[in-house]
């Protein structure tokens, strides 16, 4: 007799609802890449910033950053609001933890911006300061916020395409968008902002030895 493949016995109602069940799952995981996809901006040139409303680690008013002062430095952006719970619970302690790390290290900078698309009456500018405070983060940050004329998304977040807060940003010493998502683990953004300073390092010395 020639060879049968036998399937579990299960009832003919129970072996739908389980192939339906799969099917939902590889449609969810589609709708999941799409979705990634269409935010951030990794692999492109980082936007220059086009911002007022900036503040120093010491909460005093500053002149706009522009990345021109930062060139040749590993950049880690931190996009926020103030009543945005992923931003407290994680995002906040994540950009906290890492300045510790780095603070020391004058070729990583961090920045925080405030990209308020909702809750316009709670995410103020005044939240700038007082979450600055609430974290000791002695790093520039800025109030970007959105308005009618631009259906209420600030420039910040069209520019990098954010998918809302907490929104991480890392860029390279050419510039470069290396990494863009809601979340980072500290180890993770450790051991990748480590790797391109060892990049850096490469870069330089080749560039001082060809020169």
């Amino acid at each position: 007799m020639g060879s049968k493949t036998y399937l579990p016995n299960f009832p003919r109602r129970q072996g739908v609802i389980l192939l339906v069940l799969m099917l939902m799952s590889i449609l969810a995981i589609g709708r999941t890449t799409l979705a990634d996809d269409q935010y951030g901006i990794r692999g492109r040139t980082a936007p220059e910033l086009e911002l007022d409303g900036w503040i120093d680690g010491n909460g005093r008013d500053r002149t706009p950053l522009r990345f021109s002062e930062l060139r040749g430095k590993i950049i880690y952006m931190y996009f926020f609001q103030a009543w945005c719970p992923g931003c407290q619970s994680h995002g906040f302690p994540t950009i906290k933890a890492l300045t510790e790390r780095f603070g020391d290290n004058p070729n990583v900078v961090f920045v925080a911006i405030q990209t308020v698309f909702e809750g316009f009456h709670i995410n103020t500018p005044g939240k700038l300061r007082e979450s600055q405070r609430k974290y000791g983060l002695r790093i520039p940050m800025a109030h970007d916020a959105g308005n009618p004329a631009t259906n209420r998304i600030p420039a910040t977040m069209r520019n990098y395409r954010s998918g809302g807060t907490p929104w991480t940003v890392i860029i390279d010493h050419h510039g470069t968008v290396i990494y863009n998502q809601f979340h980072i683990e500290v180890e993770q953004a450790t051991a990748l902002i480590q790797a391109f300073l060892q990049k850096r390092k490469e870069h330089l010395y080749k560039e001082e030895k060809n020169g």
